[in-house]
């Protein structure tokens, strides 16, 4: 597909935990191009992930942008998970591995967490990050974020925005990074990288090429394009992580949730869960196949009534438990059961998840909105509106983040005010309704689900 004439087209970069995904998107939001670089999560131990930072945060969203051919690109935007730290040399390549949210390395020296509900800073896991880095290379010449070490190999200063920031909270404040926190650690704010407003223009690649943005959230940017505002609508981000937000009217306080501002104005409630992909894949695994896989799973193959219960925490759980001791288990395992039915129960248990974060947020949701890569497993997103009761109406593009991206790259070149009319990118693909007759046996292994995950807020 070729821009119109008049189009001006911006790319967005994802850098995701399993690959970095880019897309040339023009102004009406249409993909004309995508790429996608995958990369490995390094798990060295049972609380430990990494990425090779050279490799997914440095190499790989150049590979990525240039894998879209030869497009005019007016601005590029870039987004990643959080958090994340690498330490880095003078020429912005990393020397360390790529810490990654839920790494031990993350907590405090006595092994607790700084966990709050008021949001995802309240973790205090960059701080964690940032003892481990210094201490593995004292003489680096930066801390910084996957988003920072991107936009430095793209050629411009290491920069992130202010969400990015502020989920290093305690580390980053109202006064910038913390000057008596670096000090206790022996680090210099200096090395910690710059702090932009969100679609900040912070340089260009090259000396007339493309505008960049400051580094973003990838979350932040899935939810600007979603199309999820209205009170009830329930963004379900179906990737590596599985991260639940319900639109609500005013601030919610519930038992192990965040609350937290949204990216068009107004508050969601919810969190992040590893009973995402992660989970999914691994759980495949074990059965020998993949979490994609469509043959003999459909759910007319089964029987509603005999599906077992997975407690989906093989690498502990955040949201609403915040337990990094937890331990995947599976309940219920009869002489009938196949990998059809463990399968089944893994894409329902995912589900409970949403359905429990939305009880203990005290939200009756109106409808699922789904987006992320998991939106083009049938299985996946059948269960999570069955065990809802909530229609999900997924994205027509899974591309959520790196789309988002793209709209900041607009907003950084100047043919956007601000990110207030990024809803106009959000298009429905297809709308997948409950299945009755999966309903009442789905609130049976809910019970069992709460009783085997634990029954907070219940």
């Amino acid at each position: 597909m070729s821009p119109g004439p008049r189009s001006t087209v911006t790319a967005g970069i994802d850098i995701g935990t399993t690959s970095v995904k880019a897309v040339a998107v023009d102004e009406d939001g249409v993909v004309l191009a995508r790429s996608r670089v995958p990369h490995e999560i390094l798990v060295p131990g049972p609380e430990l992930m990494e990425h090779d930072a050279d490799r997914a945060w440095r190499r790989g969203p150049k590979r990525a942008l240039a894998a879209l051919g030869s497009f005019d690109v007016k601005a590029v935007g870039i987004a990643a998970m959080v958090p994340s730290m690498t330490a880095v040399d003078r020429r912005g390549r990393p020397l360390t591995p790529g810490l990654l949210y839920g790494d031990a390395r993350g907590r405090s020296p006595g092994g607790t967490e700084r966990v709050g509900s008021a949001g995802p800073e309240g973790s205090g896991e960059a701080v964690g990050f940032l003892r481990w880095t210094s201490v593995a290379a004292p003489d680096a010449a930066g801390y910084w974020h996957a988003q920072a070490v991107a936009t430095k190999a793209f050629g411009g200063p290491p920069a992130v925005d202010f969400g990015v920031a502020f989920t290093s909270s305690p580390l980053y404040g109202p006064a910038g990074w913390d000057e008596s926190i670096c000090g206790s650690l022996g680090v210099d704010p200096a090395r910690l990288p710059r702090v932009e407003l969100p679609g900040a223009a912070v340089g260009r690649m090259g000396r007339d090429g493309p505008v960049l943005a400051a580094g973003a959230v990838d979350v932040w940017c899935e939810q600007l394009v979603a199309g999820a505002s209205e009170a009830g609508d329930v963004h379900v981000i179906c990737g590596t992580s599985l991260i639940v937000w319900a639109v609500v009217p005013k601030p919610v306080s519930a038992p192990g949730l965040w609350c937290v501002g949204s990216a068009k104005g107004g508050h969601i409630v919810g969190g992040a869960s590893n009973a995402g992909g992660l989970f999914l894949d691994w759980a495949s695994r074990l059965m020998g196949g993949s979490a994609g896989r469509k043959q003999s799973e459909r759910s007319g193959q089964l029987d509603p009534a005999n599906i077992p219960v997975w407690a989906p925490y093989p690498r502990g759980e955040r949201t609403p438990y915040h337990d990094p001791r937890m331990r995947a288990s599976l309940h219920g395992l009869n002489l009938t059961h196949g990998p059809a039915a463990v399968r089944r129960a893994a894409w329902e248990a995912s589900g409970f998840v949403v359905r429990h974060h939305l009880e203990l947020a005290g939200v009756k949701g109106k409808r699922l909105v789904l987006t992320g890569g998991g939106t083009k497993v049938p299985g996946w997103v059948q269960a999570l509106a069955d065990v809802t009761g909530l229609p999900a109406h997924v994205a027509a593009d899974p591309e959520g983040a790196a789309r988002g991206a793209a709209f900041l790259g607009r907003v950084a070149a100047g043919l956007e005010a601000g990110g207030e009319d990024a809803e106009r990118w959000a298009r429905t693909g297809r709308v997948v309704e409950p299945d009755p007759r999966w309903a009442f046996e789905a609130d049976t292994r809910y019970a069992m689900f709460l009783e085997h995950s634990g029954r907070l807020g219940r």
